[in-house]
């Protein structure tokens, strides 16, 4: 890119708004998908948990969608979404989402000790009761783990959509790409990494305050 500057703080001020806007649709289209995923994961995951025969077909197709090519999907989508629409973009993430997001709830779920589970039944505790006051508080930090995993994925993959019109941050890396111009890019790529940060730190502030019990396990 010949003796241009890595960073041109004057293009930053003048292209702020666009930045902004350009901000906000990536999160939008990041964050979404993690939303509708764990929304559907949830289910998924309580249904695999208690039928085993379930769970490694659901994970095995999750894992054949994850595996397919970002731009084949977008292929396969845009006749029905639509071109440059986040949909076309949303859609694909939140199967990437599922893929992390069921064997997470899953797995969190399995590491409920029996004794636990002895003892709510134990205590009068129905189905309903058991999973929502005892079984999911202990899965938490193995849901939040597969959540912290699935979202920082999401905010990095979201910049691939460029290639159809829409990925957020991403047309900043097409736009300083294609006018040899590395201010665009730097900023992009700041972006992203700055987003992700602070959307795993949240995750971490939300682990903390739902498990209560573990920071005083760590304090004794």
């Amino acid at each position: 890119m010949g003796e241009e500057p890595l960073v041109r703080w004057d293009w930053i001020g003048r292209n702020w708004p666009t930045i902004q806007e350009l901000l906000l649709d990536h999160m939008i289209m990041a964050l979404v998908p993690v939303v509708l995923g764990l929304l559907i994961a949830l289910p998924l995951g309580l249904a695999g948990a208690r039928w085993r025969v379930l769970y490694q077909p659901t994970v095995s197709l999750m894992n054949v969608v994850y595996s397919l090519p970002s731009l084949a999907v977008f292929i396969v989508l845009i006749p029905i979404t639509g071109l440059a629409e986040r949909a076309t973009v949303i859609v694909p993430l939140t199967f990437y989402s599922l893929a992390v997001l069921i064997p997470a709830v899953v797995d969190g779920l399995a590491a409920v000790p029996g004794h636990v589970r002895q003892s709510a039944v134990a205590m009068g505790f129905g189905p309903t009761r058991r999973l929502l006051q005892v079984e999911l508080p202990i899965a938490v930090p193995v849901v939040l783990a597969g959540l912290r995993v699935a979202t920082v994925s999401s905010i990095s993959l979201v910049s691939v959509g460029a290639l159809i019109g829409r990925g957020g941050l991403g047309y900043l890396f097409i736009d300083g790409w294609q006018r040899q111009f590395p201010t665009p890019i730097v900023v992009g790529i700041a972006l992203v990494v700055v987003l992700a940060v602070f959307a795993d730190g949240l995750l971490v502030l939300a682990q903390r305050l739902l498990t209560p019990w573990a920071r005083a396990r760590r304090t004794t």
